[in-house]
């Protein structure tokens, strides 16, 4: 394999028309993000490897692309917005007190060891909420998410959320050990019914709560389901975060947007500071989840700043699998001009591109090439889909 021209696993060239799309379909979903009022945020693509640790909820290190800088420190490529965020909040908003919004896109890195089909390097856009607890803004993400992915042109997309205090409040009653968490939260994740059951035979010994967790593979539909599921709630916890689904729904209802949320008390994550409401968005034309979100209270504290959040990201490029998959064409800008011309009229061509290009025109001047003819540049301007062919000089049959 030739090196110079080859990508290295996980990571690929994107140009032409695809690149041009990626461009567009990012720019809307900003300009969604800014006419809800959040301010755009950059963070380092590479930070210190602790602002990633394990404990804090992101990847787990084997995942990480990690190097040393001359101090011998360790740094990752970031792989996940959202701990870098956190910090950035901790250090510029220490003593804000009102709610503080902001938006971001930029590229994550994670370090696959068997990618089937997923990408090292993802680009990801997405909004954290910071400062405010309330019910309402967790509605507010997600009926941000659901016109951040119209914005874009999706049409057919589901967003199915859960609530981890369910989870949680079942697991306090059961006392787990944090190893027999992972395994049940591994079965219920992989909607392994006959494996949870077998799961809890061996060791929940209260047999109301063995029933509960053997039905929670099963808990999801339509808010009615959600109702329906409360009696199942062992303790204030769990019914807390029914609740909470109640009165989410009942916003995103207002907005007449309920169509496209679903609802599943078995939902979990991979990411361990998730606290309160959880959700993930769906689509045709793509194999994973589009959109990653939920609320991470006890996140900002380890950085300093004990205060709420709720957010979510929008994997960019699984976005774009699922237009392509659903064959939704999005509008890109093309050339407008193309000017051939003589090169002793370079004067001439070069006065009529800045005119074109006043007019907000996109303008391509070429001098020409020998004897090129000129139904050769009107070919190259078809290919590339270029309306208008001016030749400035002797015409050449």
């Amino acid at each position: 394999m030739n090196r110079l021209l080859h990508t290295p696993d996980g990571v690929r060239d994107i140009y032409g028309k695809e690149c041009a799309v990626k461009n567009r379909v990012q720019a809307s979903v900003m300009e969604q993000l800014r006419l809800f009022g959040y301010e755009q945020i950059e963070t380092p693509t590479f930070e210190f490897f602790d602002i990633f640790s394990r404990d804090r909820g992101s990847v787990s290190s084997r995942e990480m692309y990690k190097f040393f800088d001359r101090d011998n420190d360790t740094l990752v490529l970031r792989p996940d917005m959202t701990p870098a965020i956190a910090r950035c909040v901790a250090k510029f908003f220490m003593d804000e007190t009102m709610p503080v919004r902001l938006c971001y896109i930029g590229n994550t890195f994670i370090n696959n060891s068997n990618f089937k089909g997923r990408l090292g390097e993802s680009t990801q856009t997405g909004a954290e909420l910071v400062g405010d607890d309330s019910v309402s803004a967790d509605a507010e993400t997600v009926i941000l998410t659901i016109r951040c992915l119209q914005s874009a042109g999706l049409k057919d997309f589901q967003v199915e959320m859960g609530e981890v205090g369910f989870y949680k409040g079942l697991l306090a009653d059961a006392g787990l050990t944090a190893e027999q968490d992972r395994t049940l939260r591994d079965l219920i994740e992989n909607k392994n019914t006959f494996g949870v059951e077998e799961f809890a035979d061996a060791n929940v010994r209260k047999s109301s709560l063995r029933e509960v967790f053997r039905r929670l593979p099963q808990l999801f539909g339509n808010i009615e389901d959600i109702r329906k599921a409360e009696k199942f709630a062992p303790n204030k916890e769990s019914a807390d975060a029914v609740e909470r689904l109640k009165k989410v729904h009942a916003i995103i209802d207002a907005y007449g947007l309920a169509d496209y949320v679903s609802y599943d008390l078995g939902m979990l994550s991979q990411y361990e500071y998730y606290t309160g409401i959880i959700f993930k968005a769906y689509s045709y034309g793509t194999g994973r989840y589009i959109v990653n979100g939920g609320r991470y209270d006890g996140l900002l504290a380890q950085y300093g700043k004990d205060i709420p959040a709720v957010g979510f990201g929008i994997t960019v490029d699984s976005l774009l699998s699922a237009l392509n998959g659903q064959h939704i064409d999005v509008p890109v800008p093309g050339t407008d001009v193309l000017i051939v011309f003589d090169r002793d009229r370079f004067k001439e061509a070069s006065d009529l591109a800045r005119k074109f290009r006043e007019r907000k025109k996109s303008t391509l001047c070429f001098p020409r090439k020998g004897r090129c003819k000129d139904d050769t540049y009107r070919e190259y301007a078809k290919k590339r889909g270029i309306g208008q062919v001016i030749f400035i000089g002797e015409s050449k049959k």
